[in-house]
């Protein structure tokens, strides 16, 4: 049996807002961007992984209206999971996305867990990290 990741579901309260980072700033690559019932499916991969792709999804996304304001509220509050990315160059990849503005979480830092990592802010307060191997 094989069995491989094919999506993965960032939630974001502006998927424009969202879009223009996760591409222009992370520097993922747009693969689906379309109307879907009420809502609009939009997904991104990064370049070396085209089959993995990450759904930027709002809130009302198959949801109540009820369940939807509570996953707009703990989005608003940066309380969700967020999502890491590997990098050949950490320190490299921290000062292009500091030069756009992006809010820096945490400065680049080893782990004691065996890699180099650094977290910024996506606009809806969602935690993005990136880590390479420690030296």
């Amino acid at each position: 049996m094989t069995i491989k990741l094919s999506h993965t579901f960032i939630q974001v309260l502006d998927q424009d807002e969202a879009l223009a980072f996760y591409r222009d700033v992370v520097g993922l690559e747009l693969r689906t961007d379309v109307p879907f019932d009420s809502w609009r499916w939009l997904s991104l991969s990064p370049p070396s992984q085209p089959d993995v792709e990450i759904v930027l999804c709002n809130p009302i996304m198959a949801r109540s209206p009820e369940d939807a304001e509570v996953v707009r509220g703990l989005v608003a509050k940066g309380a969700m999971d967020g999502v890491i990315f590997r990098v050949d160059d950490l320190d490299a990849t921290f000062e292009r996305i500091r030069a756009t503005g992006a809010e820096v979480v945490q400065e680049p830092i080893d782990q004691p867990y065996g890699v180099r990592d650094c977290a910024f802010r996506d606009p809806s307060g969602n935690q993005v990290r990136f880590a390479s191997p420690k030296a």
